[in-house]
């Protein structure tokens, strides 16, 4: 892992970590890197001191002075704006979807069946179903998707 010192082009300092230098030139040339503060993807390396640790030097003593309170998080870009769209319309999308269904909760396979099968009336529903569950499902011909989860709702 890589540490570097950034700026982006209205002044902004941050740091960030990278898992090699070709990984960050890959992420900046994809406009992945962006400055915290004001979102701009227009981002470069500023020169850094280097923390080396020397065996010559004794540990600095133990202050009782406060410690400063922790700042507020800062909002932090990961993805381009074309992908923060994309996601923003897969989760309207989802979140019509569940809207508009009926949750069957861990019941799906067996409320999906019922409804393929013709034993109870066609109505659009959602719920959990094991990956056994849905490989059974998809072998009886039973039709359905799954719902989009983005990789921000897992954090």
């Amino acid at each position: 892992m890589i540490k570097y010192a950034l700026a982006c082009d209205k002044a902004h300092e941050f740091e960030s970590w990278f898992p090699s230098s070709d990984s960050f030139d890959a992420q900046q040339t994809r406009g992945l890197v962006a400055c915290p503060v004001c979102g701009s993807t227009k981002v470069a390396k500023v020169i850094m001191a280097p923390q080396v640790a020397r065996r010559d030097r004794r540990p600095e003593p133990i202050s009782n002075a406060p410690v400063p309170a922790p700042q507020a998080p800062q909002p932090v870009a990961i993805v381009s704006e074309a992908e923060q769209e994309l996601r923003a319309k897969i989760r309207e999308f989802r979140d019509q979807l569940l809207a508009k269904s009926e949750s069957v909760g861990d019941r799906f396979a067996e409320e999906a069946r019922k409804i393929h099968y013709g034993e109870t009336e066609h109505r659009t529903i959602h719920g959990q179903a094991t990956p056994e569950e849905a490989r059974e499902l998809i072998e009886e011909g039973v039709e359905f998707h799954p719902i989009p989860v983005l990789p921000d709702e897992r954090n």
